[in-house]
């Protein structure tokens, strides 16, 4: 089966939902392992890389988490199905560089991943909507706990699950959630939230992770350090700082309706207004306003709309998802307008931002 045929729908992945998925997208606990003497990816002979695929690959497919999966060699992989993969957040963009000896095992959902041979033998993680990152600890760990009945771990009684990349060492576990910020970003408080979660030992990353903008406003927060610390300490952590964060930006959100409302209705109504009249828009572009766009229905501005739209348009709208839509291989220039008649044709029925009255004075 073709991997675009096996893919859940992006309209269907658009429309889960999850707790506290205003502001938290999704949340992610990966495990990165290694078999035990046997070369880390980047040091492994070709040979040996595909051997190591040929033993782990039947191995995680053969879970009953992974039944009816997708299971291929990167290496038979094509460019927009790597980069399509990346932007579902299913594998990393250093896999999907990756050639002959690696590869991945899907699962029907898109709830279950491992990639084979990345930066170690096995990254394997669980993604769920919303905030659910104790649901996702406790699918990952339950996968993992089978899968090392049928592999034999490298693991130290002293440092824990031995890693390629030292920041991995011990439990070998990150945990992650996706927010979308659009208020903190507004109120230019994003900077100050930042530091203070880099104060307390968590990485703030972009929208694909280390060293990636913060596109559509969409901040990636996970763990730094897995050794010293348990994995319930890491998630129970995570959790309070993202519980933080929400109620901050909550908070920005309210702010900014009180004290600056014309500026908010401003920055929605424009970004509708391109995105429903533009002909031609970068994917960059489209990001950044959508953003806005889903502010704009957490402040009810668009009465009857469906969050699950502007969802939708945030993954098909980018450029590896656009492409596939197309017979044609298309320049970036034509993929601009492309995908300017496609914004345009999804909110055709979306409506006008509704601003709501504010209430009347209370009587002396």
């Amino acid at each position: 089966m073709k991997l675009y045929d096996f893919l859940v729908p992006p309209g269907q992945t658009a429309a889960r939902r999850g707790p506290h998925d205003r502001i938290v997208m999704s949340s992610r606990v990966r495990l990165a392992r290694n078999l035990n003497s046997s070369a880390f990816p980047g040091w492994a002979k070709k040979n040996d890389r595909v051997k190591i695929f040929e033993t782990v690959r039947p191995a995680v497919a053969a879970l009953p988490e992974m039944q009816d999966s997708f299971s291929e060699a990167m290496d038979n992989l094509g460019p927009l199905d790597k980069q399509i993969l990346v932007e579902r957040h299913l594998i990393s963009r250093e896999h999907a560089a990756k050639g002959s000896g690696s590869g991945l095992v899907l699962n029907r959902t898109e709830t279950f991943c491992v990639m084979i041979n990345e930066e170690d033998h096995l990254r394997m993680q669980a993604l769920l909507p919303g905030l659910q990152l104790r649901q996702a600890w406790t699918a990952i760990d339950n996968f993992d706990s089978a899968l090392e009945k049928k592999l034999n771990y490298a693991f130290d009684s002293e440092l824990g699950y031995l890693t390629a990349c030292p920041t991995n060492l011990g439990t070998g576990i990150r945990v992650s959630a996706m927010l979308h910020l659009p208020g903190l970003v507004l109120g230019e408080q994003i900077n100050p939230i930042i530091q203070s979660v880099n104060k307390l030992g968590l990485a703030v990353r972009g929208l694909y992770g280390e060293g990636t903008e913060a596109l559509g406003n969409v901040f990636q927060v996970s763990n730094q350090m897995t050794l010293g610390e348990n994995e319930e300490a890491i998630v129970e952590r995570l959790e309070k700082v993202l519980s933080q964060v929400i109620e901050h930006e909550e908070n920005a959100r309210l702010t900014l309706i009180e004290k600056k409302p014309k500026t908010v209705y401003n920055h929605i109504g424009r970004a509708y207004g391109i995105l429903a009249n533009a002909h031609s828009i970068s994917s960059k572009e489209t990001m950044n306003l959508l953003s806005l766009l889903r502010l704009g229905l957490d402040l009810e501005m668009f009465p009857g709309a469906d969050r699950s739209a502007v969802d939708e348009l945030f993954l098909i709208t980018q450029p590896a998802h656009l492409q596939k839509q197309l017979s044609d291989k298309l320049s970036a220039e034509e993929r601009d307008l492309v995908r300017a008649d496609m914004v345009r044709d999804h909110l055709k029925n979306f409506g006008r931002p509704v601003i709501k009255s504010p209430p009347p004075p209370a009587a002396n």
